[in-house]
């Protein structure tokens, strides 16, 4: 989509989270503490992401000083699987 639309002066990107305590997946991250835990092992900060971890990430990503990124997959996910 980044090679179509930037012509138009559109840049695309993309997040990608690791394990997030949200509802996806029924809760569990969040609702399930040997889920919690697991996924937490496996991250360089020792946690799982917050809903308030991937927002500002996005916000970033979308100021006009970040024109030039595009065609990218940015990880948030604490260092998961590093």
């Amino acid at each position: 989509m980044a090679k179509e639309l930037g012509h138009r002066g559109i840049a695309v990107n993309t997040i990608a989270p690791g394990a997030i305590e949200t509802d996806f997946l029924g809760g569990s991250v969040r609702d399930i503490p040997a889920y919690n835990d697991t996924f937490a092992s496996m991250t360089a900060l020792g946690r799982v992401g917050v809903p308030k971890d991937i927002g500002p990430v996005v916000a970033n990503l979308l100021r006009p000083d970040n024109r030039w990124v595009n065609a990218q997959r940015i990880e948030v996910s604490g260092g998961q699987n590093i």
